[in-house]
């Protein structure tokens, strides 16, 4: 199943049962996804936002949310850093599973022998092999310097 189907579908459910913080987690989601395809409508591609990019997308929005809820608790205010985490919990559903560390290592090492990269100006390579394969899945504002350490 596609992954703007599933949503769809868990948009559906969320109405149906009357979970009013789920419901608009979800709204928020596919607000997102248009924002993106609206964004892209100049684009050869006629605007239209895959499976990767919206995995992308959820997996910002993951960001930001961690970002505020920890903002919050500096600040005092649990009930919505609560709401935020609450947020979290529901994007990650869509998300594929995230790696370990062991496993993000291991894929770095993969990307870099596949490419056969030996110095720092093959790192944009090494980096596009991975989010080719594993969005979602990284964290690659970690994995970046975890590729710039491995090259230099």
């Amino acid at each position: 199943m596609e992954m703007r189907d599933r949503i769809a579908q868990a948009l559906k459910d969320a109405m149906r049962s009357k979970q009013a913080d789920r419901l608009s987690t979800l709204r928020l989601i596919n607000a997102a996804i248009k924002d993106r395809e609206i964004a892209m409508r100049g684009d050869a591609e006629g605007g239209t936002v895959g499976d990767p990019e919206i995995l992308a997308i959820m997996g910002k929005m993951v960001k930001q949310r961690q970002e505020s809820a920890r903002a919050y608790e500096e600040g005092g205010r649990l009930e919505l850093a609560e709401k935020e985490l609450n947020e979290v919990k529901v994007i990650e559903e869509f998300l594929p599973r995230q790696l370990s560390a062991e496993e993000v290592a291991a894929a770095v090492d993969a990307a870099i022998a596949t490419i056969g990269a030996s110095s720092i100006r093959d790192m944009g390579r090494v980096m596009a092999e991975l989010k080719g394969k594993y969005t979602g899945q990284m964290d690659f504002g970690v994995v970046g310097p975890m590729v710039k350490t491995r090259l230099s």
